[in-house]
């Protein structure tokens, strides 16, 4: 079969390897669509990740159909497995014996098939609807790592939010934090087509902060959060979330947090970014991190298939599985090609 696999730094390539067989306990996966994340790029510009030889496989955000079942997995029936051959399945990437799938495992979904091995029900593979798009399905995994961001940041019902960056994370932060109870969502970003996705996603307002004073915007919007405790120009924002990775963007928030505002960081930052620790102590103003799903992957799968069109939104490109070189090159433009996803026949 195909592969896409990192085959020195810098370089992509196809490469043909064996389709896998199932074992007795394993499920085979035809792989339907997978989309790009910007972690691709890092790992092809560093050569890869986790493997020590060999070329590296690529793909963690993919959707797919079950066209195998192992010998013990077919005897357990669909009722305790919860997958027959047929179904439409997202993929939990993080829990597969042989490493992280497409992230320096020994597979990835940029592939015509994935062997889930030693699968165990409820864990590696979700079902889902037939209806839902493969390109819609795709986004479970990014909206997952979305969802974590937002429960690390631990939104109140009624509770202001800003999120920095409208890319698909962001953009499924604004979703999720809906699904929290946030009474009021601004999106923050420097693209106009982004954030005009971000009004169609649920956010309440945007602000383009290359045009706009930021802090009299958030003041009109969330209030002002100047009080006691800190003084100056701060707003009444209750949760920042960083889903841009520009180090303006953790500064500007800790400077203008109210007192026991919360910032979250999900967005990878390239490069170190210096904080003003003594005036964020006045604030207090806690400070959480987020990476990955432990285990919102298929917390999300859900409200993916009950809203899939407003899911839709976030997909800008979708390409066939014979330009998934050409992808991922397209990927690495923010702004032009937001959010790209690969389908298989």
């Amino acid at each position: 079969m195909k592969s896409v696999r990192i085959t020195a730094p810098g370089t992509n390539s196809w490469v043909e390897v064996d389709k896998p067989t199932p074992g007795a306990r394993d499920v085979l996966v035809k792989i339907k669509a997978c989309g790009i994340c910007g972690s691709d790029a890092l790992y092809t510009k560093n050569g890869g990740m986790g493997l020590s030889e060999g070329a590296q496989p690529l793909g963690h955000e993919p959707a797919g159909e079950v066209v195998e079942l192992g010998s013990e997995i077919a005897a357990l029936g669909a009722d305790v497995s919860g997958i027959e051959v047929g179904d439409h399945v997202v993929v939990d990437t993080m829990v597969f014996t042989d490493g992280l799938l497409g992230s320096g495992g020994a597979q990835g979904a940029l592939s015509e098939y994935v062997l889930v091995k030693d699968f165990q029900p409820n864990h590696q593979l979700k079902s889902i609807p037939k209806h839902i798009p493969w390109e819609v399905a795709a986004l479970n995994e990014p909206m997952a790592v979305a969802a974590h961001a937002v429960n690390r940041t631990e939104p109140k019902a009624g509770d202001k939010v800003v999120v920095f960056g409208a890319g698909p994370i962001g953009l499924g932060a604004v979703l999720g934090y809906r699904r929290r109870g946030a009474s009021h969502v601004v999106v923050v970003d420097i693209v106009p087509s982004r954030l005009e996705k971000a009004l169609r996603v649920g956010a309440d307002a945007v602000i383009n902060s290359a045009e706009e004073d930021l802090v009299a915007r958030l003041q009109e919007l969330h209030g002002d959060g100047a009080s006691a405790w800190v003084r100056g120009e701060r707003v009444g924002t209750d949760v920042f979330l960083d889903a841009a990775g520009a180090p303006s963007v953790p500064q500007t928030a800790a400077s203008i947090a109210k007192h026991g505002a919360t910032l979250g960081i999900v967005a990878v930052h390239k490069k170190p970014v210096e904080l003003d620790f003594g005036g964020i102590l006045t604030s207090e103003l806690t400070l959480v991190w987020a990476m990955g799903y432990p285990t919102e992957i298929f917390e999300v799968t859900e409200d993916i298939v009950e809203n899939w069109e407003k899911y839709a939104v976030i997909v800008s490109d979708v390409l066939p599985y014979d330009k998934a070189l050409e992808a991922l090159e397209l990927a690495q433009n923010p702004g032009v090609a937001d959010k790209v996803v690969v389908t298989f026949d």
